[in-house]
């Protein structure tokens, strides 16, 4: 089995269990990044092979904010949220940076083929992962961009079996959004006469 199967199968599990919210997902998270180094090695995908460090210490945050985050009421899990308005510029601006900096990288540091494509899906998907760490519903929608766009970009670097997961990935994305909208919480409207 080559490396590009196995990513796969372990990709498989990982969106399958963030479909789902479990927490688990963090762990499959740190195997993942170690499978996925060696593949993006290969291919000359220099930003996506640095990428897998973040990704590895990005899932033992998650899994510790998961596990002892902020829980309301008693509740057993982080409650899945909205992304705060007052992030949103910022997060712009964080990920505008990243590309940028990824970019220059490839250009001056490696023989990358690709990276202007290389810089924006890593870029974007550093800002995901963070937003799923929080576990913010919008990060789907992160998600969908960034699973479109590397789907595309494996299948021009020959890595089929990893294309066909982020394609599949943007399908489950779409499904996702909607399972962890039925479980967000409404927020609940203040009555007339209540201060604000």
């Amino acid at each position: 089995m080559t490396l590009d199967m196995l990513g796969c199968l372990v990709g498989l599990i990982y969106i399958y269990q963030e479909y789902k919210a479990s927490i688990w997902l963090w762990l499959t998270g740190i195997i993942m990044p170690v499978i996925y180094m060696f593949v993006y090695y290969e291919a000359g995908l220099y930003a996506d092979f640095g990428m897998q460090i973040y990704y590895t210490l990005a899932a033992i945050y998650g899994f510790l904010y998961w596990k002892f985050g902020p829980k309301k009421g008693g509740e057993r899990e982080i409650p899945i949220t909205h992304y705060p308005r007052r992030l949103v510029l910022p997060s712009i601006l964080v990920f505008l940076l990243l590309w940028g900096g990824l970019y220059l990288v490839l250009i001056h540091f490696t023989n990358s083929t690709v990276p202007v494509w290389d810089s924006f899906g890593n870029a974007l998907s550093f800002i995901g992962l963070w937003a799923l760490a929080k576990k913010y519903i919008e990060q789907w929608w992160i998600w969908i961009v960034v699973d479109v766009e590397l789907a595309g970009l494996y299948l021009y670097k020959e890595i089929p079996f990893t294309a066909g997961l982020y394609a599949l990935y943007a399908v489950i994305a779409v499904a996702g959004y909607f399972k962890w909208k039925r479980c967000l919480r409404p927020i609940p409207r203040r009555s007339e006469g209540t201060p604000d």
